[in-house]
């Protein structure tokens, strides 16, 4: 093996996502809603091979060590859980939630969700920043869902949070990136990891996200409704492989002309 691949092969296996100083080796996080049973779910985490699961508040109780929902997703000792706060309206029902979880002895990290409306689950920009900028001050490490904004996304990175977390598409919708432009100058600007969340329908989907240079992508909808969720689990983590190992590897330019790929000089005299 020459010393370019020996380099390429140190650096995939030294490739880790570092959030709130938490180290991950898997860049696909599993939400836990929709799936049809607790087994499902498990044997989705296990062939995604996740070791990040967000969870709703509301469908737990973390103060229970007995929840069904918490021991299943417990049974799995690499698992960072990530509490969200999937209803809150407004900011102070965010904030409320947070500071719940937190009370129910939780750990403190928190997938900040704001979104008032019922139809399409659009996040509320202004009261996503009012929440975090109050929960980062209280000591939370905030993982904000957000429009494919870079403009709030550098606000929310610079009041203090671990990540920044901009929609392919809106929640559910199994459309794919359709907010690729904006999550391009998003993944440009930010000094804090960017992972995609919500809309992607597909492994292609994330494969591409990774490609353009996302941290980490985030998906329920597409796993939890498929056909078999175990499986389409295990596709979307080699898709979510072969999309950063080709951002790692450098995507190679775009020409306006053709360009044979069997030279014609060189090594054929």
């Amino acid at each position: 093996m020459d010393t370019q691949s020996t380099r390429m092969c140190e650096k995939i296996n030294n490739d880790v996502l570092t959030i709130a100083e938490k180290r991950f080796t898997s860049r696909l996080f599993l939400g836990t809603g929709k799936f049809s049973s607790i087994k499902i779910m498990c044997d989705a985490i296990r062939e995604s091979g996740t070791e990040m699961v967000t969870v709703a508040l509301r469908r737990v109780d973390l103060d229970n060590p007995d929840d069904e929902l918490l021991q299943a997703i417990h049974s799995f000792t690499n698992i960072q859980l990530l509490p969200n706060t999937s209803g809150a309206r407004d900011a102070s029902e965010a904030v409320r939630i947070a500071r719940l979880t937190r009370e129910m002895g939780g750990n403190g990290w928190i997938k900040l969700e704001v979104t008032p409306d019922p139809h399409y689950l659009l996040p509320d920009p202004v009261e996503t920043l009012k929440a975090a900028e109050i929960l980062v001050k209280e000591g939370f490490t905030v993982l904000p869902y957000i429009n494919a904004d870079p403009i709030l996304a550098k606000r929310l990175e610079e009041v203090g949070c671990a990540t920044v977390m901009p929609l392919g598409s809106p929640i559910g919708s199994n459309r794919g990136l359709k907010t690729i432009e904006n999550i391009r100058i998003i993944i440009e600007m930010a000094r804090v990891p960017v992972v995609i969340d919500a809309g992607l329908g597909a492994p292609s989907d994330a494969a591409l996200a990774m490609e353009i240079g996302a941290d980490a992508v985030l998906v329920n909808t597409a796993i939890a409704t498929s056909g078999n969720p175990a499986l389409y689990a295990r596709a979307f983590k080699k898709a979510v492989e072969a999309g950063r190992e080709a951002f790692l590897a450098g995507k190679p330019a775009e020409l306006t002309t053709a360009s044979a790929s069997s030279p014609l000089t060189g090594f054929l005299r």
